[in-house]
């Protein structure tokens, strides 16, 4: 349990090498990120000229701030409280009362045992008054809502400047030099403005999960024609993990870049881990609610009822979670056809829902009380994140009957959603071989009215326990491709047990690729950027530079290290891959010196150096063979 500031403070964050803290000012806001400074190139005539330092999206929060001196008992401070405020549509109460049972437990005497330690200080939680306080209601109404403007300088990534030079016509040694994508589409403006997020927001294309008692996250969006953006789960499970470990994954995990973070504890302290997490979290959280419910029966998913789920509902939204999983569209007649699958209904809700209609012989009670839902939804900005709870677990399970006929149900469930202002994405699989992804992605825009996709991978193949980080990588790339919104993150250690500390870097690193992979086949304007500086490090032998422009610099370093790891290395023009004479790299380096001195192109300086070559043979005696 959580005891000591310095078991708290144990995995406090350090800058990232060569970089520093920068803000982006709006009329309204400021928007932080991180800014990668970068030494200057040696030109073959022996001039050093400066390179740019390049701004990146940053997700750690004040936690990323050198200057920032808050602690984890105080939680961060409540950024957008005073534009919640403001806006004069909400309305202060005590609260519902936090109970043993909310943690598990059968008495306070029970809870005050296992000694957990309850955050320091609690604000009494904010409810609308009068009407919608969701992100979609106020776009709608043609508000541009200072989130809004927040999310349109965060997703320029400091590049407003420059994104009018990007194009397939620079010369390739440019850094403005961006392929032509496919984007399938989607209509990605070049210069993202905060009006055309309210747009976005307003068609329901996008969502800004920015629950009102959650003031201290910083905006951000999920939508097809923005970033892709990636979710880290953490949470406790009945046999392991405690808070200080779930709060430091957390942090940890938005180090590496996680936009949001979804605490999936199912085991004692859920209430309280999930307090510490959300005052301590700069990126929305997200929950399936189902869990906790499932936790305050003891297990027994048939004693679920209606009204302890929507006390947990209210629980959770006085806390400040920002999205929601609900299962609503396991339905009844659905559950017959799970029963031929290979590996059955693999999602936890799924799998308590489908219990819960056989033992009652009812239809899913979260589907027959949406209505009411959606009220608790609208009151509070919570935004659905619709559950598919009959997600194929397995490749022969992908895109059966009970998968699809899920699916569209969601679709029918986003539309009651936005009639009551509630901003809403859909999730989606699962396992799913690469020639049947597409498909997926094609039937969800179609059937949900291209409200955001939300994917668990998927994972292309099965016959890799310990590295499904990486066959869901390969699936999660292409969805990203093809329209998803945010890739939800696998460990190593998917399927196989908790992930601890390194699991949750390892998954995250995984997904950061892979939805950047996606952003660059989609054409999304800026996204080469970084590429083209990382390159342009890599040609020139900026060992630093290399290893500070990449997602992990301690892994790049650490490896460049461990075979060359004099400091001298670090300015070499070569690595323990090919050596000094059989560098690439090295070689076109010589050959554009060689051009420079001749005061000639390189393809000229080229075919005189074959032609010099060519002199030096039959000066030998044109012999292919010499003697040595």
């Amino acid at each position: 349990m959580v005891t000591t500031k310095s078991a708290l403070n144990a995995g406090a964050h350090s800058p990232l090498p060569n970089s520093r803290r920068v803000y982006v000012e709006g009329s309204r806001v400021r928007v932080p990120m991180r800014e990668i400074e970068l030494h200057p190139t040696r030109t073959v005539s022996g001039e050093m000229e400066s390179n740019a330092p390049v701004k990146v999206y940053d997700c750690s929060g004040p936690w990323g701030d050198p200057e920032y001196s808050g602690s984890v008992e105080e939680g961060l401070p409540a950024l957008r409280r005073e534009w919640i405020l403001k806006r004069g549509d909400v309305e202060e109460y005590d609260g519902r009362d936090i109970s043993p049972a909310d943690d598990g437990y059968l008495s306070g005497r029970h809870a005050r045992s296992a000694g957990a330690q309850q955050f320091s200080s609690r604000r009494n939680p904010l409810k609308s008054k009068g009407h919608p306080v969701t992100q979609l209601w106020y776009a709608r109404r043609g508000e541009v809502t200072p989130e809004m403007e927040f999310v349109a300088l965060r997703e320029n990534q400091g590049l407003e400047d420059l994104i009018h030079q990007f194009g397939e016509d620079e010369v390739r040694r440019s850094l403005f030099k961006q392929h032509r994508g496919e984007s399938f589409g989607a209509n990605t403006s070049l210069h993202i403005t905060p009006e055309f997020v309210r747009d976005e927001v307003a068609a329901g294309r996008a969502i800004i999960p920015t629950n009102i008692n959650h003031p201290e996250s910083e905006p951000m969006i999920i939508g097809r024609n923005f970033l892709v953006k990636i979710n880290a789960n953490i949470g406790n499970s009945a046999v392991a993990s405690s808070i200080e470990e779930e709060v430091e994954k957390m942090r940890w995990s938005t180090r590496w870049g996680a936009d949001t973070v979804m605490d999936l504890s199912t085991g004692k302290n859920i209430h309280t881990t999930r307090e510490w997490i959300i005052r301590n979290s700069p990126v929305p959280i997200g929950t399936v609610p189902i869990y906790q419910a499932l936790e305050k029966v003891g297990g027994r998913a048939e004693e679920l009822t209606w009204e302890i789920f929507r006390d947990t509902l209210i629980e959770q939204a006085e806390q400040g979670v920002d999205y929601f999983t609900i299962h609503a569209g396991v339905l009844l007649r659905f559950i017959p056809q799970t029963a031929g699958r290979a590996t059955g209904i693999v999602s936890r809700g799924g799998s308590i829902m489908a219990k819960w209609c056989l033992s009652h012989h009812r239809e899913n009670f979260l589907y027959t009380h949406w209505d009411d839902i959606c009220e608790i939804m609208a009151a509070y900005d919570v935004s659905f994140s619709i559950g598919d709870g009959l997600r194929p677990g397995s490749i022969a399970d992908a895109n059966d009957e009970a998968q699809f006929g899920e699916l569209k149900v969601q679709g029918g469930l986003v539309e009651r959603a936005w009639d009551h202002g509630v901003q809403a994405m859909c999730e989606g699989p699962g396992h799913v071989p690469m020639h049947m992804i597409k498909e997926n992605m094609e039937k969800q825009l179609e059937w949900c009215h291209e409200a955001p996709f939300y994917t668990l991978g998927p994972l292309t193949t099965d016959i890799a326990p310990g590295y499904d980080h990486l066959t869901s990588a390969i699936g999660a790339a292409m969805i990203g491709w093809y329209g998803t919104a945010m890739l939800c993150y696998v460990t190593p250690k998917e399927h196989l047990g908790l992930p601890d500390r390194d699991d949750v870097k390892e998954g995250v690193i995984a997904y950061k690729i892979a939805a950047h992979a996606a952003d660059l086949a989609k054409g999304h304007p800026g996204a080469q950027y970084r590429d083209n500086a990382l390159s342009k490090a890599r040609f020139e032998f900026r060992w630093e530079d290399q290893f500070n422009l990449s997602l992990d610099p301690e892994r790049a370093r650490e490896f460049h290290d461990e075979t060359l790891p004099a400091e001298g290395a670090k300015t070499a023009h070569f690595c323990s891959m090919c050596g000094p004479q059989f560098c690439s790299m090295k070689i076109t380096e010589e050959v554009r010196r060689f051009a420079a001195e001749k005061g000639i192109g390189e393809g000229q300086a080229i075919a005189e150096g074959m032609a010099e070559k060519s002199r030096e043979f039959d000066g030998q005696g044109a012999e292919v063979y010499t003697k040595a």
